[in-house]
């Protein structure tokens, strides 16, 4: 184990910023504790550093928290030959020794739940209370996937002929290649590596250049937990090495499998890497969910869902709704009572303060876009309800747009992060047709207490998850997955495991009848 180490983050916010409190509003100094901070590479057990390293950053304050190793395509090598070398004896693991060993893991993550949740915060953005949920989150993929590793069942088939036995038979596929986005820095490395490990592969995970900490973190506690070496593997990496990381990870002959969370346009460019060697792929790619509220339904439970689905992680989250689609029997109160809401609810600030609900967008580029949405959206004739303004850095204030139609940037792109685009429609036909005009499906969600319409839209809906009058959908028990070019693949549930796994059919002859 390494040497545990002090994260201090010295935090300033020199000039007024617009919609911010008091409490925002001067200079100040917030020091972290954080033992699990880790700032090398994890390979083969080793804690490793490269030849240069890279700034973590604070996006709430630009300032810089870390520096980290900033691991290139050797280091990446040496953690697919590492990987590559343990997967011949973690695969001879039974499955109770994998399942105790990640249940091992489970109880450290539940165990450092509070520095887990600092580093997130610090390095995403995220509000103190969302990093808390979001470790509780991680840590029950890896609860779940111990369970399911004691559950990986073949078959046995009936035969057609009495002379012979048909066995189908599920086994690991090898070294995997997981490569997480920074909007859940630990919970989308779980969700997958807990599958990976439970079915007997081993990884080599790439986080994502913003938010490393959090992935050599968890690096640390699989160490504690007895994790053999070379099981997982950790290599950082600036966002100017990303690609040559990349191209190891998705073209070495020795990885059989890769699994990527990130947008559709990146996702495309792994699966061409990856085609020639023929790899098996999970993609959870790009999503641009419908928020529907029908005129049947209780107005204050939609509200209230919006609230839940559009903000967390201040907009940035793969499913967050972010077409509203409000029928005009009920368009009015809809909109006057979400305004309500985002006024008495959100409340903007550093992401360490335990009243903070909205912290900042990961950086400038992604406040850029939200503004860039809204002038295009304003200047073809929506209205600015609330917000609407950027704040300093990549802070950006809530926003309700009203008089949305589909002919604007905000409905034909994911926006990611705080802006309610709100369009009026008359007819439930009308409402499915614009909820699927786009090449994406991963979530989707409507309200409605019509329990015929219900089913016609939870069937019409063109998504891979569907929320009926509720607005917060992630569970382990249950598939995480999009339709169309939102991806490939399942993660969670009983299926989840089944992405790491080969099917393998044996015919046993000669037998006596």
């Amino acid at each position: 184990m390494s040497t545990s180490c002090v994260l201090r983050t010295r935090c300033f916010l020199r000039q007024v910023i617009p919609g911010l409190p008091a409490a925002m509003q001067r200079n100040y100094t917030v020091d972290v504790s954080a033992p699990l901070l880790r700032t090398q590479g994890y390979v083969d057990g080793r804690w490793v550093s490269a030849a240069s390293v890279f700034p973590v950053l604070d996006p709430a304050t630009g300032k810089e928290i870390a520096r980290v190793s900033d691991c290139g395509p050797a280091e990446a090598k040496q953690a697919v030959d590492a990987a590559y070398k343990a997967f011949s004896s973690w695969k001879q693991y039974t499955a109770k020794e994998r399942s105790l060993l990640l249940r091992k893991w489970f109880d450290l993550l539940t165990l450092h739940k509070e520095d887990l949740a600092k580093l997130i915060t610090f390095e995403s953005g995220k509000p103190i209370r969302e990093s808390l949920g979001e470790v509780a989150y991680s840590a029950s993929f890896l609860e779940w996937f111990s369970e399911e590793a004691r559950r990986v069942y073949g078959d046995i088939v009936p035969s057609p002929v009495k002379d012979r036995r048909i066995l189908l038979l599920k086994q690991p596929v090898g070294v995997a290649s997981i490569i997480t986005p920074w909007n859940f820095p630990s919970a989308m490395i779980t969700r997958k590596v807990g599958a990976a490990l439970a079915a007997g592969c081993t990884v080599v995970v790439k986080p994502a250049e913003d938010t490393p900490l959090s992935a050599l973190a968890l690096a640390e506690l699989a160490e504690q937990a007895g994790i053999p070496a070379g099981v997982l593997n950790v290599v950082p990496c600036s966002r100017e090495k990303t690609p040559s990381v990349g191209q190891v990870l998705c073209t070495d002959p020795l990885v059989a499998k890769i699994s990527f969370t990130g947008s559709t346009a990146t996702g495309k460019m792994l699966l061409k890497m990856a085609a020639d060697t023929v790899k098996k792929a999970s993609m959870e790619l790009g999503g641009h969910a419908p928020f529907v509220v029908f005129d049947s339904a209780d107005v204050d439970k939609a509200v209230s869902g919006a609230m839940a689905s559009k903000f967390r992680n201040s907009g940035q989250t793969c499913v967050c709704s972010n077409r509203f689609l409000v029928q005009s029997g009920i368009h009015d109160r809809f909109v006057e009572k979400l305004s309500r809401a985002m006024e008495t609810e959100l409340r903007v600030g550093h992401g360490s303060e335990a009243d903070t609900t909205q912290g900042p967008l990961i950086n400038s580029r992604a406040a850029d876009k939200v503004v860039r949405q809204i002038s295009d959206a304003v200047s073809k004739g929506a209205k600015v309800l609330r917000g609407g303004k950027r704040l300093d850095g990549s802070f950006m204030e809530p926003t309700l747009l009203a008089d949305v139609t589909t002919d604007m940037l905000c409905t034909k792109e994911e926006t990611f992060g705080p802006l309610v685009p709100v369009i009026r429609f008359n007819t439930e036909e009308e409402a499915v047709a614009i909820a699927n005009a786009t090449d994406v499906g991963l979530a989707g969600y409507f309200y409605s207490q019509d329990v015929s319409q219900i089913w016609r839209v939870v069937e019409a809906m063109e998504v891979g998850i569907v929320g009926v009058n509720e607005g917060l959908l992630s569970t382990p028990e249950a598939t995480f997955g999009g339709v169309k070019q939102s991806g490939l693949g399942v993660e969670g549930s009983k299926y989840g495991i089944n992405e790491y796994l080969d099917l393998k059919y044996v015919c046993f002859g000669g037998l006596a009848p």
